[in-house]
């Protein structure tokens, strides 16, 4: 992850996503298979129903990930 301050707003459309959770990816916030070389066990996978907007943890400190859940606000 980053030393960003803020999270990555994304207006998602349905369909399959998968989200990097071990921070390595060169196409974020989507998975690229770098987690490979890590100990994460994979990315965070997810239905999208209809098109919504997400917000994705840039800081790596979220205790919902990859979800923003404000703790950025305290790094």
């Amino acid at each position: 992850m980053s030393n960003k301050k803020e999270p990555m707003v994304i207006n998602e459309k349905p369909g399959r996503k998968l989200y990097c959770l071990c921070g390595k990816t060169k196409n974020p916030p989507y998975c690229d298979g770098s987690h490979e070389t890590t100990d994460v066990d994979g990315p965070f996978e997810m239905n999208i129903e209809s098109e919504t907007e997400v917000k994705i943890c840039t800081c790596g400190q979220t205790s919902n990930p990859p979800f923003c859940d404000g703790t950025h606000q305290n790094c």
